[in-house]
């Protein structure tokens, strides 16, 4: 007990303490609760930031859904099983084609007004008709691309098939190739056989052979004037013969390739098809813009169409304008996006890939975006769980600082006669 009074004698000698006191006020002031508040701040500002971009994520996760929602809806699929389904959807395109087909006999009208314009004004008929595949079209509907070369239809049609690789398929059969190795039996390990052969000896014809005396061959009791001479009969009919003659041409034929397919279905004969429909629709565009010209224009434009046929004289403004917008409404359908899709995926198996890759890298996004979503959940709660935690430590801080000061000016003020002592500043500042 002695020995620890010395202590806390030797501690107050030359208020030693209150040195120590001091620095610990100045160093609880000056440091810790600042850098407490600091560490409080910094963690309430990390979760502003992570708020701002648990937004962004959840954004480009709705982004990213609606888009592969609408092109789903655009595409016809749920997607499932993206490749598959695609593929299934290509069964549509023969019934949109046929609509096509009957919905394109509303511009025969265009077709005739088009052809008597190019012949009155080349004075003849145009080489090879005014789009010919689109009045094709139009009177035959949509036939194959071998009726349309050939001009009759195939006996048989054998479409191309579908070089498609599906992904989601379990291919658990597994090719093994057989090796056939011939057997020579047992003579064949030891050699062939030759028996003993007398190198010595020769070959035994048997009797002697006499070549001198070589005889006449005798041809039996055939003559040169035993030969009769007679005429070739050419009167043998056909059926008599069993001679078969095939018709000439393609009757009977079978469509392969790109023959099987129809008109709308044929890559090539499509574009063309397309092509005309746009020649068309240009057409019709100048036609209107002579129409809506000034009167001096259209009087210049009737006086050179006087000699024309009627068809051409009685065009107005409102029946080219009526005209024009059945071929946009073709071109319109046509064109369309899902028809589109649907037409490459068949004819491309590349373009299958890419356009699964395109939704799956989606799906891949939305899913990448609802993971990073609960990283910054966890990183949120984290942060609130530590700026939570460092509350109390930082008001036990305070209260102690503040126990500490009031310890101060007493004791300061004891050794004044206890005259009031007030620490400016201090504690009272933070």
């Amino acid at each position: 007990m002695k020995d620890w009074q010395e202590i806390l004698r030797l501690y107050e000698k030359d208020n030693l303490y209150l040195a120590e006191a001091a620095q610990m006020l100045n160093r609880n002031i000056t440091y810790e609760v600042p850098s407490f508040k600091k560490q409080i701040q910094k963690f309430e500002q990390s979760q502003n930031e992570l708020d701002k971009k648990q937004a962004e994520y959840k954004k480009s996760e709705n982004t990213a859904q609606s888009e592969f929602t609408a092109l789903c809806k655009q595409l016809g699929i749920p997607g499932k099983k993206i490749k598959r389904e695609l593929v299934e959807r290509i069964i549509e395109l023969p019934e949109i084609y046929d609509k096509f087909a009957k919905k394109a006999k509303s511009i025969e009208n265009v077709i005739e007004f088009y052809s008597t314009f190019v012949q009155y004004t080349l004075g003849r008929q145009h080489d090879g008709g005014c789009v010919p595949m689109v009045k094709y079209i139009c009177e035959n509907g949509n036939v194959t691309t071998y009726e349309w070369t050939y001009g009759e239809p195939p006996l048989s049609i054998m479409e191309p098939p579908l070089n498609i690789n599906f992904d989601d398929e379990d291919d658990n059969t597994n090719s093994q190739d057989t090796i056939n190795e011939i057997d020579f039996g047992e003579s064949a390990a030891g050699g062939i056989n030759l028996g003993a052969i007398d190198a010595d000896g020769a070959i035994n014809f048997g009797d002697d052979v006499n070549l001198e005396n070589a005889g006449d061959i005798d041809w039996g009791n055939i003559g040169v004037d035993e030969v009769v001479e007679g005429e070739i009969d050419f009167n043998v009919s056909l059926e008599e013969s069993g001679i078969v003659v095939e018709d000439a041409g393609n009757d009977g034929g079978t469509a392969t390739g790109n023959d099987a397919l129809t008109i709308l279905d044929n890559p090539a004969t499509r574009n063309d098809f397309i092509d005309q429909l746009f020649e068309l629709e240009a057409f019709l565009k100048l036609r209107l813009y002579e129409l809506q010209g000034d009167s001096s224009k259209s009087l210049l434009t009737m006086s050179q169409f006087q000699e024309a046929s009627p068809l051409l004289q009685l065009a107005t403004l409102d029946s080219t304008q009526s005209m024009l917008d059945n071929v946009q409404v073709l071109l319109t359908e046509i064109l369309d996006s899902r028809v589109q899709h649907l037409h490459n995926v068949k004819h491309s198996p590349r373009y299958v890939d890419v356009l699964t890759g395109v939704l799956k890298q989606k799906l891949s996004l939305v899913e990448k975006m609802v993971l990073s979503q609960k990283l910054v959940e966890q990183r949120i709660k984290e942060a609130r769980e530590q700026a939570l935690a460092l509350q109390p430590m930082l008001k036990l801080v305070i209260q102690r600082t503040k126990e500490l000061q009031i310890e101060i000016e007493q004791d300061i003020s004891k050794k004044y006669k206890n005259r009031v002592v007030r620490l400016t500043g201090g504690v009272h500042t933070l």
